[in-house]
Parts: C-alpha cells; sequence; structure tokens
C-alpha cells in the first residue's frame, strides 16, 4: 500500500501554517511534520518563516537535512532504532521518541562521538493502543532515577512526548493527555541530575492539538493540518 499526499497549493501551506501561528499560545512550539512531503513544500514553508519540522523515518530526514537549509531545527518524531541513531545525530534538534534505555546509551554514544549534547523527550505509552510505543510511567520513572542517567553527560532528557488514542471522544483524549501532564509535574518537582531538565511536553496533533494545548502542551506536531490529507492507495 503506498502513500501520497493530496493536491495543496503552496499558497495553502502558507496560510495554514499562519492561522496556527496566530491561534496557538506563544508558549507553544509548532513542529510542522513532514513525513513524505517534498522538499519544495518543505521550502515554501521555510520561506514564510518556519523553522522546526518534524520526520518519522531516519533516511528521509537525512536525505532533507542535506537538501534544506542548515537553520531549520529538525525533530525526530518517529520510532526510532538504536542502529540508525549515528545518521541523525550529527544535525539532529531534538529526538521526541527515547523509548528503553538502550536507545538513549546509544544516542549518548554517538553524542560523544560527534562532541553534541542532543535534546531527548521520554515517549510514555498512554494510549489504550498496544499499537503505540513508549514507556509506561513506571518504566520512566526507573530510567530517570537509574544511576546510569547521572553519567550521560551528552544527553539532557528535556521532557516527554505522548499521543492519545485516535477516538473521537475527547473526554477520554483529555485524561490520557492529563495522566502525561501530571507525571510531568510529578518529575519537575524533583530534582534528579543536571541532565534532566524537564521543559517540554510534547503532545497533541492534528485532530486533538486543542485539547493538548488546554492539557499544558508546549509543542504540538501538525502535518495535515498543514500541508493536506495523506490518502492510500
Amino acid at each position: 500500500m503506498k502513500e501520497h499526499i493530496s493536491m495543496i497549493s503552496n499558497n495553502d501551506i502558507v496560510l495554514n501554517l499562519n492561522k496556527f501561528k496566530s491561534s496557538i499560545p506563544e508558549n507553544v512550539t509548532l513542529i510542522a511534520v513532514s513525513k513524505f512531503q517534498s522538499v519544495e513544500k518543505i521550502k515554501m514553508a521555510y520561506e514564510a518563516g518556519h523553522r522546526d519540522f518534524g520526520e518519522n523515518y531516519v533516511q528521509e530526514m537525512k536525505e532533507k537535512y542535506e537538501q534544506l537549509p542548515k537553520d531549520i531545527r529538525w525533530h525526530f518524531i518517529g520510532h526510532l532504532q538504536a542502529n540508525k541513531v549515528k545518521y541523525i545525530v550529527p544535525f539532529v534538534h531534538l529526538i521526541h521518541s527515547v523509548d528503553s534505555l538502550k536507545l538513549l546509551t546509544e544516542i549518548h554514544k554517538h553524542a560523544l562521538k560527534h562532541q553534541r549534547i542532543i535534546d531527548c523527550l521520554l515517549q510514555i505509552h498512554i494510549a489504550k493502543e498496544e499499537t503505540k510505543f513508549g514507556l509506561s510511567f513506571e518504566e520512566a520513572r526507573a530510567l530517570l532515577f537509574s544511576d546510569i542517567i547521572k553519567t550521560f553527560s551528552n544527553v539532557r532528557i528535556k521532557g516527554l512526548m505522548g499521543m492519545a488514542t485516535l477516538t473521537d471522544d475527547g473526554e477520554q483524549i483529555k485524561n490520557e493527555f492529563l495522566s502525561l501532564k501530571h507525571f510531568f509535574d510529578e518529575i519537575n518537582a524533583q530534582k534528579i541530575s543536571d541532565n534532566v531538565q524537564f521543559e517540554e511536553l510534547s503532545i497533541g496533533m492534528s485532530n486533538d492539538y486543542k485539547i493538548a494545548i488546554e492539557c499544558g502542551s508546549t509543542m504540538i506536531r501538525i502535518g495535515t493540518a498543514i500541508f493536506g490529507e495523506r490518502q492510500k492507495t
């Protein structure tokens, strides 16, 4: 099954970006999810002043990085395999989807090689869907308070990311987001180590970003509402 993007004009992309920027709070970062989008469309958003773009696949993100302006802030938001970390560490701005100690260890190893400090978010499983990735609250707590975290000098854990259940039940979505916000606040109230600095809560996508903002989101990940619907053929 192959995906393609429905037709949308460059002017529509700019209009959609401006609509979001004028309607969301100043403390919320809009990440334009550019997965499967052409370099030309990303350039149009870039020329309209946008700098934060999110990608789900390592190879696609690397190819776009090589073709586009270097002041773009690339957010990796998809499931990240440990053996592919090395390809994005040289340039990635923020990795949203850290879901294991193994992955965090690999990020730190390559960050050391490139003399970079890589900002990361822990991905927490809050949805009632087994297909989604992420740590449980208990697993995340154990990871954050482990002694090994303090040794990761080239990794900063900046907060949490989560995805709500794909449902029309707004109350369920709200409860899932709030469960993550409560955990965020719990961790943020404690001094763990210098490289754990909770500032970002990455929740909310095209279908639920308004609820996410109500629940304390600082980053929303928007794709279809900017670039158009994806269709499968």
